[in-house]
């Protein structure tokens, strides 16, 4: 696989039958976490939002089921679960009322994102073709994150929700052949089942600036070589290495910034790193970075940095970032090397350590290795817009419904 691009004869890959999306319309019901506009946190969340609005492009209405929304607007019919702030009881009995009501009014096909929300409604959804949307193995992310008994309860609950969804699932959507493995070793959905579709992103959203406007209107350094690296801070996220190989790097490169972006349980942990290592002048803790500055964030940088240590299905931070024309160095963890490979294979790390994050920041910082322009990461980052993604998710609809 290159850059998300499907293998000729690959079972887990998507057919070609693109043609197929604008042949009929069909009534789709799908489940989501949170509606993006309220919460804007999550991968998933974003990705389910343009989702939603990009269907209508190809042949798909229906209605949307998110746990609550204060603007229930988009291309489908927006509905929420509960009122905001409601137990996950209330939540779930939501759900299940919903989807028996989505169902009362006619639905050909159920697109599952979150298979919490979906679990309570699969007695209604039986015989009815389910295509599950897996974006992650979610017992394993807690698991990873925390410890402690309410942990092993936590992730032991979200394991039995994920099979039983799977399981009743005709078509299984993985954004990544990572991810697919994963689906079919750890939670046996067999590989005929599997579509892998890369990650989708509007595009649209991502501007044509230079670095030299982005930094003015941020009020960033102009003369700095900066880093950055948008994350939910958390364990998995390998942000901890990435401080450890400022170390490095900033003997290195003495004017060399870090800016990390995100907030998360480990925000303290991190800034106390930074302070006990020196790098204070070399590495800033941004918060959440609104919206409307992510693409200059991105813009501003020279590289980003995806420092995974552990299930990264997709990341689309990283395309975010290349359709912002920014290159990206990555671990090879997950659906990172994917993405980059097709690109330019030297942005990837070779291991998560930090002496080798270092050493490859160090060798693009100093043109030792093959670095792609602005318009070379804008124009491979073209392969992901909704245009071309969702023609292929429509088209396992139509897989389900022959």
């Amino acid at each position: 696989m290159s850059g998300g691009a499907m293998t000729q004869g690959d079972p887990t890959s998507t057919p070609a039958t693109a043609a197929l999306a604008t042949t009929r319309r069909i009534r789709a019901l799908m489940i989501g976490m949170d509606w993006f506009p309220d919460v804007r946190d999550g991968g998933l969340n974003r990705y389910f939002f343009e989702q939603v609005n990009a269907s209508p492009s190809s042949g798909i209405e229906g209605v949307a089921l998110v746990s609550a929304c204060q603007q229930c607007d988009g291309a489908l019919s927006v509905r929420p679960l509960a009122g905001g702030g409601a137990s996950l009881p209330a939540r779930l009995g939501g759900a299940r009322a919903q989807i028996a009501q989505a169902v009362r009014e006619g639905i050909d096909v159920i697109d599952s994102h979150f298979a919490l929300y979906t679990y309570p409604g699969l007695l209604h959804l039986k015989g009815l073709p389910i295509v599950t949307h897996f974006h992650g193995p979610f017992a394993a992310e807690i698991r990873a994150e925390s410890r402690g008994f309410r942990t092993w309860a936590r992730a032991t609950f979200a394991r039995r929700v994920e099979l039983a969804v799977l399981k009743q699932a005709a078509r299984v959507i993985t954004l990544s052949h990572a991810f697919a493995r994963i689906a079919r070793e750890d939670y046996g959905v067999p590989r005929d089942r599997i579509r892998v579709i890369p990650g989708g992103l509007n595009l649209s959203a991502y501007l044509n600036v230079d670095r030299s406007q982005a930094r003015a209107r941020l009020g960033w350094p102009e003369n700095r070589p900066i880093l950055i690296a948008i994350r939910r801070l958390a364990r998995r996220m390998g942000l901890e290495g990435l401080i450890d190989a400022m170390k490095i790097l900033s003997a290195r490169h003495p004017d060399v910034l870090l800016m990390i972006g995100g907030k998360g349980e480990l925000a303290g942990e991190l800034g106390s790193r930074i302070a006990d290592a020196g790098l204070s002048e070399h590495v800033r803790l941004l918060g959440f970075i609104p919206e409307q500055d992510l693409p200059f964030a991105y813009a501003a940088a020279n590289f980003s940095i995806v420092p995974t240590l552990a299930l990264e299905g997709f990341g689309l931070i990283t395309v975010e970032s290349l359709a912002s024309g920014t290159p990206v160095l990555g671990t090879s963890i997950g659906g990172t090397p994917e993405i980059l490979r097709g690109l330019e294979p030297s942005l990837i790390f070779n291991s998560t350590e930090p002496e080798a994050i270092a050493d490859r920041i160090i060798e693009a910082l100093s043109g030792r290795i093959p670095v792609p322009s602005a318009q070379q990461c804008r124009e491979y980052a073209a392969r992901f817009d909704w245009a071309a993604v969702m023609p292929q998710i429509r088209a396992v609809f139509d897989e389900v419904l022959a």
